[in-house]
């Protein structure tokens, strides 16, 4: 198993800046990737951000170039830096773990926390 804590969101002005925190723990040596979702209310959980095991990012369209995802993994935590933020980037953001090897694989969440930007 792979338990995920997030932490680091709140209220931020347009333009401002917020880092999102991850910290996984469990099964660590099984994790495949970790990234950030998001889910508006009645809208489908979006994938924001990615980093694999080898360091290998990807980032959705709406947040490139202005946001960035790390890893530590000396404390098994993920980060997500998220700079010139706009009201639009509102909602709950979630930590996701894809772990395990084949028909083991799954994924785990955190408890989400939410980041809210006035305008």
């Amino acid at each position: 198993q792979v338990h995920l804590v997030e932490s680091g969101g709140g209220l931020v002005q347009a333009g401002g800046s917020l880092r999102l925190s991850c910290v996984a723990s469990g099964s660590i040596s099984s994790i495949n990737a970790m990234g950030w979702y998001r889910q508006g209310t009645g809208r489908q959980r979006e994938l924001v951000a990615v980093i694999s095991s080898d360091g290998i990012t990807d980032y959705a369209d709406a947040v490139k170039g202005r946001f960035t995802i790390s890893r530590d993994d000396a404390e098994n935590t993920v980060y997500l830096q998220m700079n010139s933020l706009k009201p639009e980037d509102t909602t709950v953001y979630y930590c996701n773990a894809d772990w395990g090897r084949g028909v083991g694989r799954t994924s785990s969440w955190g408890q989400g926390t939410q980041v809210t930007v006035s305008s």
